[in-house]
């Protein structure tokens, strides 16, 4: 059986590995739709859809002709121009199928309700697309806009759907004072959590950037603990992820410059003390995957006892602790990190996600990804991963989630 109603035509061949599963055999529970005692899941990280005139119709004048924009040159080249980006060559794409649907899904609440049902999805957590780049500029001033618009708008597309589709609103970390201003402003209107960039200045390592794991960012810390919102840092945020070209481009890129940058701001509240003086913090580094969690907590433990003529101030707790009271990671697909969970205790610290409608995602078939992974997993661990952890985190309400979801089959049937 199929994890999700797709008809086989929009299942094309480069996809067909998706539909490999070896069952549930053994399983109380399973990950598919018409399970009415279905696991509670809850995706972690998915992305909206923003319209590409967003930040044009909006932003004050004096920012518009800096936004990201597509340039033609005279030879009839196109070319992705972002202002913290390296320019980018577009080429034409021929997506068929089942990728060319995900091109195309994510815009409209409604048909997204739909989609992520037949994927068995109760709710979501809901990212920028577009807006991946608002903050992908030195100028703290232009990012903060930025960030207001899609936030203004995010809340207007998805808050009378916030029981299910919550998006999280974007800080511009480098703008602190208005970066606390936005916190309070977002806490009010209704945000589950924020998402803030994986460094608050854009760009390569500088020394003399303010970075987290600083006490000048404490009155942000302080904002944020006051108003119980967790916060998420997403792959891609900070610098530039395309910084290899051409042989082993993409699969060098989404290695080394946007998955692996995700550890730094994990460090940095780990291993600083910020955790230590705000211990309300919530944290999550999202669409990173989770085989590195083991490792670097081992890494920065590693560092606080062999380095501890270095390594300030002392803490309470060692770094990993931290992470294992505070922190949590999200992942679409990454069986090394699930058969490292119950090993290292971290099942209580991982966050499934389809990343609906992401290509790198399991959308739509994220049944046969769950049983193709999640089979050495107790029962116990794979409901929190599944599902759990995140309304933990976000805090949704487990008995209406689940009530609809049987609400729902009871209706078809």
């Amino acid at each position: 059986m199929s994890g999700a109603n797709i008809s086989e035509n929009e299942i094309n061949e480069p996809n067909r590995w998706r539909l490999e599963t070896p069952g549930h055999s053994g399983w109380k529970r399973t990950a598919r739709p018409d399970d009415p005692d279905k696991y509670l899941m809850i995706s972690a990280d998915c992305h909206c859809n923003e319209p590409s005139n967003l930040w044009v119709d909006r932003i004050d004048r004096k920012f518009r002709d800096r936004l990201p924009r597509i340039e033609v040159d005279e030879n009839g080249v196109k070319w992705a121009i972002s202002e913290g980006w390296a320019r980018s060559r577009l080429l034409d794409s021929h997506l068929e199928g089942e990728d060319h649907l995900r091109s195309k899904a994510g815009a409209d609440p409604e048909q997204r309700l739909k989609d992520q049902i037949r994927d068995g999805v109760d709710a979501e957590i809901i990212f920028p697309n577009k807006g991946l780049t608002m903050w992908a500029t030195p100028d703290a001033d232009f990012a903060h806009a930025q960030c207001r618009i899609y936030n203004d708008w995010a809340w207007e597309t998805f808050a009378k759907y916030n029981d299910r589709m919550s998006p999280l609103a974007a800080i511009a970390t480098a703008d602190l004072p208005g970066s606390i201003k936005e916190v309070e402003r977002v806490a009010q209107l209704g945000f589950r959590g924020l998402t803030l960039p994986c460094k608050p200045i854009f760009g390569a390592h500088d020394a003399r950037h303010p970075n987290y794991n600083l006490p000048i960012f404490d009155p942000l810390w302080e904002v944020i603990q006051a108003a119980d919102l967790p916060i998420t840092f997403h792959v891609s945020t900070g610098r530039d992820p395309r910084a290899a070209r051409k042989d082993g481009g993409a699969v060098i890129n989404y290695v080394s410059h946007s998955l692996v940058p995700t550890i730094e701001p994990v460090a940095n509240l780990c291993g600083s003390g910020v955790l230590e003086r705000f211990p309300g913090i919530k944290f999550a580094a999202i669409e990173s995957g989770i085989g590195w969690v083991a490792w670097a907590l081992g890494a920065m433990d590693e560092a606080y006892h062999k380095h501890h003529m270095w390594a300030l101030p002392r803490l309470k707790m060692l770094p990993s602790e931290y992470f294992r009271a505070n922190g949590y990671a999200s992942f679409q697909e990454d069986p090394v990190g699930l058969d490292l969970a119950v090993k290292y205790n971290l099942t209580n610290n991982f966050l499934w996600a389809n990343d609906y409608p992401h290509h790198e995602g399991s959308w739509p078939h994220s049944t046969e990804a769950i049983e193709r992974e999640m089979g050495g997993l107790p029962e116990d661990a794979r409901a929190k991963i599944l599902g759990l952890n995140a309304a933990k985190l976000f805090k949704f309400d487990i008995e209406a989630l689940t009530t609809q979801h049987r609400s729902r089959l009871s209706a078809a049937n």
